[in-house]
């Protein structure tokens, strides 16, 4: 496990009014605190469970699965070791990316076994190793170990005692280790400085902005290896698909809860040593953009519920489990009337590994809900562990991929990118596709639905009158989340009930011409009756603003940053959200507002066109005008537009097309494919009285 120091950056001097704002306030990082609070009731639980899981699934970049392509799996060189077999494996997730490991298999057994996918953390080659004899004694002599000759490799420990128990294991390598050689652990566990050659608009690679704007991560290749595994696994016709399980430490403990949440065929769950309301995993290995905004690995684990699972402590960040995130699981189980079908191994005086007292908790677990039957306690036996060239599945008749090629890198991500597009395409032309695919694929970017959008209220508004207008000035304040907008709000003398929020890069100034009077096409709408509200959205007046805040430390890692905290692009969205939700439900004063509109221009065009397919209907219509921008495009993770997933759900066009299920007028596009049925400005007449006029109409 890699903790790398993160520390929690500060912006600056800030004036006192945007200091209220606790946007303001230090980014979260993966050091930070992450409780979990159990709902009172089922009902209550399960909207929020079906959020975070998308949630995991986007982050992974699994909404949709990438298409299942033939596995291709190898099976050579069995070894046969009186009570079970162990053969080498090799197969391809996704065309020529190579999954390796050893399949174990009992012998002299009747009818379908059980079957447990058992990846690793962070020890070098770990299905080969092999400890020096005067650690083992080390281990013995603190009780983690029993023997000496077994107790040399744990991992074969693990594998051997299950097999002797009756179940099948896919003992799975870690992307860079052991057999796996297409990329190297610089890549995946050692990443520290972004790569030029790798930050493209095309053939780009890992951790660039846009692989992040795609959401392709190293995390999401292992979880993807993974769900594949299941689908090998399943596939040997000696395995009960009703007993599989899956369990691992340290990163395997992170892959663990990973693959538990995200595929429904695992029936029992046991990661070990990363369950905790402390750190939440170190390695690159372990970090996704979105994964844990507003979110942590307790909750996580907690998607796996009312499904048998078991954890454990050991001295380390999980040391405080048993108070800390674990009572709330026991909580959450007992909704379901299964309170004790999630467990818990205490080991606070032992290190951060998968020792025997843990692994005897796990055979205890599996013995008990897969019906095993045999007695217990279930101690395990000694056996002779089998060197690296016993086990590796590369030999000349089964030849090793290239190892560490950019090239493949670059082609896999590629590969990826084409599959996604091509499946979220013909999605988009469906009403299923559209409303259970990319909308909740674009609510999960923005990490807040319309729903969710808070409590908002106008405590300081001050209206003046004006010559042809009231004008209400002041903040906006989301009690629920702390957040504040500066709004000028231009209400007509005899409303119609209508406002249009008006968005512009010239903030809550977008109303006014140079000499203070109201620009002709504002001045249209209101003499109509339609009031016109302009806003700063978050840091919009922050005119200098060229990159946005990152957690701080020596490795350039987006992830690090997004997958604990929303994007300024997303911050702004929910700006949008707030404004729109007040309106709606302000009963405060008058005019009571029956109809709320929105237009933007600039670069709040794609924020408006976002939060417009997050809300829906909440708008009767908007204008939007994109000026072209793609988040394809950017090469900076660091650009205010920059959103993680931006570009992988159709870009802006994807925003777009969901945006269209109500009125829409579009300016800024060339290519209507996606969205036909709104009306679309062609060049030649301002786009933003253009607008005005089909807002009137």
């Amino acid at each position: 496990m890699r903790l790398p120091t993160l520390v929690l950056a500060a912006l600056g001097t800030l004036s006192l009014a945007q200091a209220e704002d606790s946007r303001f306030g230090p980014l979260k990082d993966l050091n930070g605190y992450f409780p979990f609070a159990a709902p009172a009731s089922v009902q209550a639980w399960e909207p929020r469970r079906d959020f975070v899981r998308r949630q995991l699934l986007v982050s992974q970049g699994l909404w949709p699965m990438p298409t299942k392509t033939p596995l291709n799996a190898v099976i050579h060189g069995k070894i046969d070791q009186g009570e079970y077999t162990i053969e080498k494996v090799y197969f391809e997730s996704a065309p020529g990316f190579f999954v390796t490991g050893n399949l174990y298999r009992p012998k002299n057994v009747t009818g379908k076994v059980p079957a447990v996918i058992f990846p690793h953390g962070h020890w070098k080659d770990a299905r080969f190793l092999i400890q020096p004899e005067k650690y083992v004694r080390q281990e013995i002599a603190s009780g983690q170990e029993r023997f000496v000759e077994g107790g040399k490799s744990r991992f074969q420990s693990m594998c051997v005692q299950l097999a002797r128990m009756g179940c099948a294991v896919w003992q799975i390598d870690a992307l860079s280790d052991s057999d796996s050689v297409q990329f190297s652990p610089d890549v995946i566990h050692k990443f520290a400085k972004q790569r030029p050659e790798m930050n493209r608009t095309e053939g780009w690679g890992l951790y660039s902005p846009q692989a992040e704007a795609n959401l392709q991560s190293v995390m999401g290749l292992q979880t993807l290896n993974l769900v594949r595994s299941v689908d090998f696994v399943l596939g040997l016709p000696d395995v009960d698909p009703a007993r599989l399980a899956v369990t691992g430490s340290s990163g395997g403990g992170t892959q663990t809860m990973l693959l538990a949440a995200a595929d429904p065929r695992v029936a029992l769950s046991y990661p070990v040593v990363m369950v905790s309301t402390a750190m939440q995993g170190g390695c690159t290995c372990e970090n996704a953009s979105l994964l844990r905004v507003n979110s942590g690995n307790v909750e996580i684990a907690a998607l796996f519920a009312p499904k048998p699972q078991g954890m454990n402590t050991a001295n380390d960040w999980t040391k405080e489990l048993a108070t800390k995130g674990f009572p709330d699981l026991q909580n959450l189980y007992g909704l379901y009337g299964k309170r004790y079908f999630v467990t818990l191994q205490r080991g606070e005086h032992f290190p951060h590994n998968y020792n025997a007292v843990t692994r005897s908790g796990f055979y205890a677990l599996l013995n008990k809900h897969f019906k095993l039957g045999l007695e217990t306690p279930i101690i395990e036996r000694d056996y002779p562990p089998l060197p690296k060239e016993k086990l590796t599945v590369w030999d000349d008749a089964h030849p090793a991929p290239k190892a560490a090629d950019p090239e493949f890198e670059r082609g896999l991500l590629r590969w990826l990118k084409t599959d996604a597009q091509q499946q979220l395409e013909a999605l988009a032309r469906t009403d299923e596709g559209r409303e259970k695919v990319l909308r909740p694929a674009i609510e999960t970017l923005i990490g807040r639905p319309y729903a969710q959008a808070g409590e908002v209220t106008f405590p300081d508004a001050v209206t003046q009158w004006r010559d042809s207008h009231f004008r209400t000035q002041g903040t906006l304040f989301n009690r629920t989340y702390g957040e504040e907008i500066a709004v000028d709000w231009l209400q007509p003398i005899k409303p119609t009930g209508e406002v249009v929020i008006w968005l512009d890069d010239a903030g809550k100034g977008a109303a006014r011409l140079a000499d203070g009077s109201i620009r002709p096409e504002l001045q249209e709408l209101i003499d109509r009756g339609v009031g016109v509200l302009t806003a700063d959205l978050f840091m919009q007046t922050e005119k200098s603003l060229r990159q946005t805040r990152l957690v701080t430390g020596p490795r350039e890692v987006p992830a690090y940053t997004f997958g604990y905290n929303h994007a300024l692009f997303a911050q702004r969205v929910h700006d949008v959200l707030s404004i729109v939700r007040y309106l709606r439900l302000k009963r405060d004063t008058q005019p009571i507002v029956g109809r709320v509109s929105l237009a933007a221009f600039g670069r709040m065009g794609p924020i408006a066109a976002a939060a417009r397919a997050v809300a829906g209907e909440a708008f009767a219509q908007a204008a939007v005008d994109t000026g072209g921008f793609r988040f394809g495009q950017l090469l900076d993770y660091r650009d205010p537009m920059f959103l993680p997933g931006g570009a992988k759900y159709l870009d802006v066009p994807g925003l777009l097309c969901v945006a269209s299920v109500q009125p829409l007028w579009v300016a800024g596009e060339k290519d209507q494919t996606l969205f036909r049925s709104a009306t679309l400005h062609g060049d030649g007449a301002d786009a933003r009285t253009a607008a005005a006029g089909w807002l009137c109409r």
